[in-house]
């Protein structure tokens, strides 16, 4: 499926948002209801609208590292199958999403135009190690362990939402799910919590949960769809979106939990350019255009006022 590398560039300017709803798509942080869901009607998040215009601040621009400024271009690694953060648009190619709009005004307020490529999720934060991607934009959950790896700049919040077959057929219950076969994407927090919960089944006795691990969640979201597993966890702004775009095939199994801030990412070392990165969003958060994206999107709910270079979780 990853045979090419979608490229999508936001102008500086204005942007126009353009995006249809996929089939059938869809990374986790107590019980919460932060994360937000679908709009009311799926269609809103599809719908043509437009993003405010933008002014560039120079005083953030002049901390953006020099072999970044210097083409005028942020290159931003992302895994393009996790609606509605980030997936393609029905044309195969662009990337879209909320997590696309709302770092597009970010570069925007740096002066740069965000350039998003199309990368399996488990590979983005050691590409930004490497310098193969400026950035990496795809909705990553703050924990320590990318805390070891990367500078992380948190920008929404999110928790973790499970999804089944409409009307729940196999009783699939989270908190007693051994035995079963669950889907889940690889390299996502889910898979700490799903294997977490398949040794707490062998502890007690019981069978252990089949995990199967799909290299994108609209993979995941299928493969309950067709049966083949029988529930599937993702991030409650993400398994929501899936849901609706199912047309009742899906439904949305228990409490979302474990909420969770998602960070950009950057190098280690660059930490006056993440401090960069975060006024970027909090100047947008001020003048109400990172509101409207999430708006634009349905999920106004994970909205956080304060963001942060690499705040302390859990």
């Amino acid at each position: 499926m990853r045979t090419r590398s979608p490229i999508r560039r936001v102008a500086v300017a204005a942007v126009a948002l353009t995006s249809t709803a996929l089939a059938v798509t869809g990374c986790g942080g107590g019980t919460s209801d932060t994360g937000g869901s679908a709009a009311e009607d799926t269609g809103a998040s599809a719908a043509a609208s437009s993003l405010p215009g933008v002014e560039v601040d120079q005083a953030l621009a002049d901390r953006v590292p020099a072999d970044i400024s210097s083409d005028g271009v942020i290159t931003v690694g992302t895994d393009s199958t996790y609606a509605p953060s980030e997936f393609l648009a029905e044309d195969g190619s662009t990337i879209v999403g909320f997590d696309v709009d709302l770092f597009s005004l970010v570069a925007a307020k740096l002066g740069l135009e965000a350039e998003f490529q199309t990368a399996p999720f488990d590979s983005i934060i050691a590409g930004v190690g490497s310098g193969r991607y400026e950035v990496g934009v795809s909705s990553f959950t703050i924990n320590p362990d990318r805390l070891a790896q990367a500078t992380m700049i948190s920008y929404f919040n999110a928790g973790t939402q499970w999804a089944t077959k409409a009307g729940n057929p196999e009783g699939v219950d989270p908190d007693d799910a051994c035995g079963l076969s669950i889907a889940v994407q690889r390299g996502t927090v889910q898979v700490d919590d799903i294997t977490a919960r398949s040794e707490a089944c062998e502890a007690a006795g019981d069978p252990a949960i089949t995990i199967d691990q799909y290299e994108g969640q609209d993979q995941a979201t299928a493969a309950v769809v067709s049966g083949k597993d029988v529930a599937v966890l993702a991030d409650s702004p993400v398994m929501a979106y899936a849901v609706q775009q199912t047309n009742g095939q899906l439904e949305l199994l228990g409490d979302v939990y474990d909420a969770a801030p998602y960070g950009y990412v950057v190098p280690q070392d660059q930490t006056d350019f993440a401090q960069a990165l975060a006024d970027a969003v909090t100047a947008l958060v001020e003048d109400g255009s990172y509101q409207q994206v999430l708006e634009n999107w349905g999920v106004e709910g994970g909205a956080i006022d304060a963001p942060a270079v690499n705040p302390t979780v859990g």
